[in-house]
């Protein structure tokens, strides 16, 4: 098989594609083409006669897997691309999970909660306790099971952690466990998993099963992993776990964009690989094709504060470009204002698309103002994070349908449909089958095939509304195996009386409905029409587990409009635009007010606003307002100590009094301080369980004591001084004592008020 497209790559993209043997990791920085790299370094092991079924690449969206697929197609042609076992974490865990459910006490069909299915399973236990959910409210009970899931513990070992059930008492949140305990039951009798699930019980079966691990070790001789810093300790250590054996793991990501750490991400996989794998080999990506030379020198001055980093030179051969704008504004409303005028120009001055610009954010409440800027103009827009299509109600109401056709005892989707439509059975007849169900340790659906259901006396209307969702359910159970999805689905949409109901809707809202769920079934139907494999038929359960496994970025945009891109940082991740426009940059918001008192999340801060930058390709604006409405009071606001970070070469400041406003600079941490890989300890598995840890040494420079020539504690009142930024100056005045010295000193700018210690400031007189 020809390997002409290597001709495309560059020496350092050669160097990674080539070399296959072995642990590589490498360090793609923005916009070096990193995807490129994965994919040809696939196809070049497809030319290598390795098997496509030997090869396991592993990210973190089907969109991403898909694309890749499809690019690889394009090199070594599509029956072998086809071949390849290439998705999400979730998904290629999923797939092996079904195949060997049996081991953990699971059926194939197993169903797959989405985020909002385990926080409705959680709502419901938290009602059946009796808890008050002002305190314990959903949202955090979510977030304290996942995370504890993403670092392999248990509902048993969250049971006997003391340091977690501490933390849940200092919450006022003590039934935390208790909850957990329940939870996992309540799924098991559902058969059904959540996400965090499908990781927690991977590595469960590859440590409980060690003829399971043998044989997936044996089968995948090739793995790579995309975006590698952004895996949590659970998809490190199956990852760790599957490619013991050949050792031939290709990792790619960027350090430098590690900012999810709420989701469980943890930068040490990526800045310890050196220490799990001795002998790798290690590339570095350093040519960023997307930005200006101005951009890219930019960003490296910001990124290059950090200490906990794999060092690299990205550089960019592109047009030097114009200067990075720092604008200052008064409100956020002018903010807004100026930032909408500016794309109204920019536009017609350069013949820009809507699509080319794109207003990035901190935090997603900060879109209300642009929104309300940009309808004033007439600009066309779109938010990116809003509800994703298979979010919809009327959309998760058919699945429902769907998944009770394939998984009867999934007691979420049950509740979903069983008034719906309108059957008679109202909320409180729901309650009691969930409290009986839950009494006997059966599914609902069980419960309803029972003879524990007549002591609960449910006659009348309501006995005949359950009878005729038990015949629809169970006469589409018959067509399971013997009929395609999109027939089934169709069929289905019919007999439930979904369809009557929503298309007897004739206002806009009803109509909407109505075509999303045509888009749905379009979506089945090209799913059945796609299919090419006699080993697995188009049926509705192998539908659902594609479904089931699709995230955010899988469902957004499904078409694409010419409108400017509203969206948070963390959001706009892996995208680009010609022009950006980075607003809100002011402390305590950006960086956030919780990170700035620890070194790792002021880092992690500082890394999310060097992937702002990045994500810019032509034209950047910065920008930050003195006063910003908080809580329903107005607030004075200060620049972020960010902007101060960025060498001023590359920028032009905008505005009225924005140097003497712009004077903020931010001591150093000069503290030790330790970056713990984990905030939990795991439990019952293989990693130690003492807290590895990377030491980060004490920054002394800044203590040290002054050179001759520069700032020291003899400095008098009348001294002529040099600032490497604002020149020449005259100190008026001097305050406090030597090494907390401040002095005010006039220079053409204005006057400074400096710390010594932190001035570098040179006496010329």
């Amino acid at each position: 098989m020809t390997t002409d497209f290597l001709n495309e790559l560059n020496e350092s993209q050669l160097a990674a594609v080539t070399s296959v043997d072995g642990a590589s990791l490498v360090i793609a920085g923005a916009g070096s083409g990193k995807t490129r790299v994965l994919t040809y370094r696939i196809a070049y092991l497809l030319s290598k006669d390795v098997a496509p079924w030997e090869i396991m690449a592993l990210t973190f969206t089907n969109k991403a897997a898909k694309e890749m697929k499809e690019r690889i197609g394009k090199l070594v042609g599509n029956e072998r691309a086809t071949k390849l076992v290439m998705g999400t974490f979730h998904s290629i865990f999923a797939k092996i999970l079904r195949a060997e459910a049996h081991h953990l006490n699971f059926p194939s069909s197993f169903t797959i909660y989405d985020t909002q299915d385990a926080k409705n399973l959680i709502k419901s236990i938290v009602k059946e306790l009796k808890l008050d959910p002002q305190t314990y409210k959903i949202n955090d009970i979510a977030s304290r099971i996942s995370s504890a899931k993403n670092n392999l513990i248990t509902a048993a070992g969250y049971e006997g952690n003391e340091q977690l059930k501490s933390s849940d008492r200092q919450a006022r949140m003590p039934e935390v466990s208790r909850i957990y305990k329940i939870y996992q039951h309540r799924c098991a009798a559902a058969k059904s998993m959540d996400f965090d699930d499908l990781l927690l019980n991977m590595n469960i079966l590859l440590r409980d099963f060690p003829e399971v691990l043998e044989k997936y070790q044996n089968k995948y001789k090739y793995i790579m992993v995309d975006e590698y810093q952004d895996t949590n300790f659970s998809q490190y250590l199956a990852i760790k776990k599957l490619c013991a054996r050949h050792q031939n793991l290709c990792v790619v990501g960027d350090d430098a964009q590690s900012i999810y750490s709420f989701r469980g991400a943890q930068i040490e996989n990526i800045l310890n690989f050196r220490n799990d794998y001795k002998n790798y080999k290690l590339f570095k990506l350093e040519q960023n094709y997307r930005s200006t030379q101005t951009i890219v020198e930019a960003a490296n001055s910001i990124i290059a504060k950090n200490r906990n980093q794999i060092k690299k030179d990205v550089y960019s051969e592109n047009e030097v470009g114009s200067k990075i704008i720092i604008k200052e504004t008064v409100t956020e409303v002018e903010e807004a204002y100026i930032i909408s005028n500016e794309i109204t120009d920019l536009r017609l001055r350069d013949h820009y698309d809507y699509a080319d610009f794109a207003i990035l954010y901190r935090t997603n409440a900060q879109s209300r103002v642009f929104e309300e800027a940009l309808r004033k103009r007439n600009i066309p827009y779109r938010i990116y994070g809003g509800l994703s299509f298979y979010q919809r109600k009327e959309v998760k109401d058919l699945l429902a349908y769907c998944r009770m056709i394939v998984n009867p005892d999934d007691n979420e989707s049950l509740k979903r449909v069983i008034n719906h439509p309108k059957r008679q059975i109202g909320d409180t007849t729901v309650e009691k089958l969930e409290e009986a169900a839950a009494a006997q340790n059966l599914s609902i659906w069980n419960l309803l095939h029972s003879p524990e259901i007549t002591a609960l006396g449910i006659g009348g209307k309501t006995a005949g509304g359950i009878k005729k969702f038990i015949e629809i359910i169970t006469s589409f159970q018959k067509k399971l195996s013997n009929t395609d999805a999109y027939t089934l689905a169709s069929e289905l949409n019919s007999a439930s009386g979904l369809n009557k109901e929503i298309y007897e809707d004739k206002t806009p809202e009803g109509i909407s409905r109505y075509e999303n769920v045509q888009e749905l079934l379009n979506g089945i139907r090209e799913f059945v029409s796609s299919n090419n494999s006699e080993e697995e038929p188009p049926t509705l359960d192998r539908y659902l587990q594609n479904v089931s496994l699709l995230t955010n970025d899988d469902m957004n945009n499904k078409t694409e409009t010419d409108q400017v891109n509203l969206m948070s940082i963390h959001s706009s991740k892996g995208l680009e635009f010609k022009n950006v426009f980075l607003a809100g940059v002011e402390e305590e918001l950006f960086p956030s007010k919780l990170s700035i008192n620890s070194l790792r999340e002021l880092e992690e801060e500082r890394r999310l606003f060097y992937v702002a930058v990045t994500r810019a390709a032509q034209n950047l604006m910065i920008s930050f307002t003195k006063s910003r409405f908080k809580y329903g009071n107005l607030h004075s606001c200060r620049p972020s100590r960010f902007l101060q970070e960025i060498n001023p070469k590359y920028t032009d400041y905008k505005g009225s009094g924005l140097k003497s406003n712009f004077d903020y600079e931010p001591e150093p941490n000069t503290e030790d301080t330790v970056i713990s890989t984990d905030t939990n300890p795991r439990l019952n598995f293989s990693k130690p369980q003492t807290t590895p840890q990377i030491n980060i040494k004490k920054d002394t420079a800044s203590n040290a004591a002054p050179s001759a020539g520069t700032t020291n504690a003899k400095l008098e009142i009348g001294a002529t001084v040099e600032h490497e930024r604002f020149g020449k100056g005259k100190v008026l005045h001097l305050e406090g004592d030597f090494p907390n010295q401040k002095a005010t000193i006039t220079f053409a700018s204005g006057e400074k008020q400096l710390l010594l210690k932190f001035a570098k400031l040179t006496v010329i007189g």
